[in-house]
């Protein structure tokens, strides 16, 4: 066999230098030999010494050839031009057209924010976690909410990263909206199952999101107005081809939209919601090798209300902020290093009193995380190893309360400190032209360290002993071995086969007393009290792409066996824990989910989208819920259908709709009301025994681009959200009728619902 030479470099956008994740490049006479770019567009290929044509692909893009003599390793950085033909432009997840049955991975779907745009959306807002939940496998947790759950898992087995930072609560307005400006946003890619080794610390999945790098070109302005909110993005050169910046920004104007109604209102006069977003993201290329990336992201909900009437007020303010700092460098043409320095914090507060008393509810959790990752590109192997530590400051619950000018409480904040680390291997490797296989080993582990005071309490919850820990005092340690492996084996070349196989620990955790993700959920770590959660999952598929590359399908079907999961005991309310430890209040227990999906994608045409269809069944088992016996979760649906679909009528206008089934959450309901010793009491059913009616809900939107001239350009987005007008069930309000003293007393129930049909218009702009 002659000598092989190495060819790598960066793919770029030619327009504006942002960097092209995910293309394909390969030898045109051999597609088989060939590679793909990173999240940051670096791409390394090893061919034979010779003439080659090599082929740089990705959908949305012109393929750009260049053809070389390779006699020695060679630097070869590529500008690819937008593609004008419609076909490609309406593509919705462009991805490289092998990727589904060539590649090692499974359970993972990436989606590009332009195209999210095309779709509908509540009031407007754009929403990267509401698109998601129309993928198989992934469900919402309920009308209009933006958290979702994964093949199962619970909301806080989700790691959720913006350029590598771990968010916390990503939801605005009490979950409605996202914390995610597809302003900013260049990609998305979710991983269901099959999770690398690389990614640790969720039980899951991993939602990874990349921030926009700016315009490295010219300067640009882009924007929206919208029903409650607006957008501007400022992004250019500071030095062109060389360094950019880009900063978005977001804001509702709900509370401006109110003062006009409420100025009048002596009751609710001082009542107010705003959120806002700020993205920042700055990067400089030292050289072909080295590169330094900054980026950042600030955001909070503030609610007030306040009376003209009594000088009581309530203010509620949660957020969350992160920081990225990350340094790509280049050892050689196929040792490629990134460096990452990286902040998250998010924080609740609910304060609320007047002249005489006030009280003060507060949680959160600060992480300050250093990670090194290393990626090798063989001809047949694709290494990646690394490291990473993070120091978690824990806040769970704490409370400060004044009356008559006395301070009530211990007067310390309580909290909890950790180091959570972990070390990988993995490698990517194509035995043959049939067989892949990536595998790979995880070790983590979690040290809890002081300052800490643990309440030893006795069997009627009375604390009888505290312990102290002194600063950075070693109080208990966790750890465990993560295998990951992923299989494929090649059918043909449209045709594979795949399975896949993960174990998983988690070491923070959140204390849910809701099915949805709500700023009052509390995170906790593990402990003397509380295990880390672990879970195994097994997974097979079969995957097929037909008619050209032009459609792309797939079935798998997994099964999940998780253990040491938290649940608040019955009857336990969050502030329980304040001036206490949180973990009193839990009970601990086994669950397991398996279902299958279906997939079906059309890539290319004037027509494009996608339905996706689950089967599902999700269960729990605690000793002390439900008297020991196996439950359904609330999120546990037998059956969720998605249908995505995008028209494009001509050059400027694009027709899109979405139409979503699914069987009803699992509740629990009132079954009696009865009088002992003068109280009344309502027998309960078993835990989520009952069903609500099943949700489904249509909705459409037309996009229109306005004339465009070489400075400017603007298009015009109409929705129209809940087309039919279904009332789905938002919840159910149990009442009673009479009185315990007029028996007999009767139960009633009440549907209430919360989006009617509700069109939106929204105006983009770009110049």
């Amino acid at each position: 066999m002659g000598q092989s030479y190495t060819i790598s470099g960066y793919l770029q956008d030619i327009k504006n230098g942002e960097s092209i994740i995910g293309a394909a490049i390969y030898d045109k006479d051999n597609p088989s030999t060939g590679g793909v770019s990173n999240i940051y567009g670096f791409y390394s290929i090893s061919l034979p010494a010779g003439k080659h044509t090599i082929v740089y692909e990705s959908i949305g893009f012109s393929a750009a050839e260049k053809e070389i003599d390779l006699q020695s390793d060679l630097s070869l950085n590529i500008e690819l031009i937008e593609s004008a033909i419609k076909l490609a432009e309406v593509n919705i997840t462009e991805d490289i057209p092998d990727k589904n049955t060539q590649s090692t991975k499974m359970s993972t779907i990436e989606l590009k924010a332009k195209k999210m745009k095309e779709l509908p959306a509540l009031m407007g807002e754009v929403d990267i976690l509401k698109t998601i939940q129309l993928l198989p496998g992934v469900q919402s947790s309920g009308e209009g909410n933006a958290g979702f759950y994964v093949r199962g898992g619970g909301p806080d087995q989700n790691l959720i990263l913006l350029d590598e930072a771990v968010v916390y609560n990503a939801a605005h307005l009490f979950g409605f909206f996202s914390v995610f400006n597809a302003d900013a946003v260049k990609d998305v890619e979710i991983i269901k199952g099959g999770m690398p080794a690389q990614y640790g610390g969720r039980l899951s999945s991993v939602l990874n999101i990349s921030m926009n790098e700016g315009n490295s070109k010219r300067y640009q302005v882009d924007g929206g107005i919208g029903l409650i909110s607006s957008r501007l993005t400022v992004q250019g050169p500071i030095k062109k081809d060389t360094s950019s910046f880009i900063i978005s920004g977001r804001r509702t104007y709900i509370d401006i939209l109110m003062r006009p109604f409420l100025k009048n209102n002596e009751s609710f006069s001082g009542t107010g919601y705003y959120f806002y977003d700020l993205n920042t993201k700055w990067n400089y290329k030292f050289s072909n090798k080295d590169r330094l990336y900054l980026s950042g992201y600030f955001g909070k909900d503030v609610f007030d209300f306040g009376s003209a009437l009594s000088d009581f007020n309530i203010s509620i303010p949660w957020g969350n902020a992160t920081g990225s700092l990350r340094w790509n460098h280049l050892f050689s043409d196929k040792l490629f290093m990134n460096t990452s320095l990286v902040y998250s914090d998010y924080n609740f507060a609910f304060d609320a009193g007047n002249e005489d008393f006030r009280f003060k509810l507060f949680s959160g959790i600060t992480d300050y995380t250093a990670k090194s990752d290393f990626s090798y590109f063989g001809k047949k192997h694709n290494i990646k190893w690394g490291l990473n530590a993070i120091y978690h400051v824990f806040v769970p619950n704490n409370l400060e309360a004044e009356a008559g000018g006395i301070e009530f409480g211990s007067g310390e904040v309580l909290t909890q400190q950790g180091i959570e680390g972990g070390v990988y291997f993995q490698d990517d490797w194509e035995i043959n032209s049939r067989w892949s296989v990536n595998y790979g080993l995880r070790y983590s582990w979690y040290d809890n360290r002081g300052p800490f005071k643990r309440f030893e309490k006795n069997e009627i919850g009375i604390t009888i002993d505290t312990i102290s820990y002194g600063n950075f005092e070693h109080i208990n340690f966790h750890n465990g071995l993560e295998p990951r492996a992923s299989v494929k084996y090649g059918i043909n070349e449209n045709t594979s086969l795949k399975g896949s196989f993960t174990r998983n620990y988690q070491y923070v955790h959140m204390a849910t007393l809701t099915g949805n993700s709500l700023p009052t959920d509390v995170w906790v770590p593990s402990s003397e009290v509380v295990k880390p959660q672990e879970a195994t999952q097994y997974a097979i598929g079969y995957f097929q792409n037909f008619l050209d590359n032009k459609f792309e399908s797939s079935v798998e079907v997994y099964y999940k066996d998780m253990n040491n999961l938290i649940e608040f005991a019955e009857g336990a309310q969050p502030q329980d824990g304040v001036n206490d430890n949180t973990d009193n209040s839990f009970v601990f227990g086994d669950g397991w989910s398996y279902g299958a999906e279906f997939f079906i994608k059309k890539r290319t045409g004037d027509l494009t989208g996608w339905i996706g269809y689950t089967w599902s069944k999700t269960e729990r088992l605690f000793p002390d819920i439900n008297q020991g016996k196996v439950y359904p979760v609330i999120y546990d649906r037998r059956h969720d259908l998605s249908v995505v679909l995008s028209y494009a009528i001509n050059d400027r206008m694009t027709l899109a709709g979405t139409f979503i089934y699914a069987t009803g959450n699992a509740i629990t309901v009132p079954l009696g009301l009865y009088v002992i010793d003068g109280t009344l009491v309502r027998q309960q059913s078993e835990r989520n025994s009952f069903r609500i009616k099943p949700y489904h809900r249509a909705d459409i939107s037309l996009t229109i681009k306005g004339k465009e001239s070489k400075k400017f350009k603007s298009s015009w987005n109409f929705s129209i959200y809940n087309l039919y007008n279904r009332q789905n069930v938002y919840f159910y309000n149990f009442t009673s009728e009479g009185s315990i003293i007029n028996l007999p007393m009767t139960g009633a129930t009440e549907q209430v619902s919360l989006f009617p049909i509700l069109p939106s218009v929204t105006w983009n702009f770009n110049f």
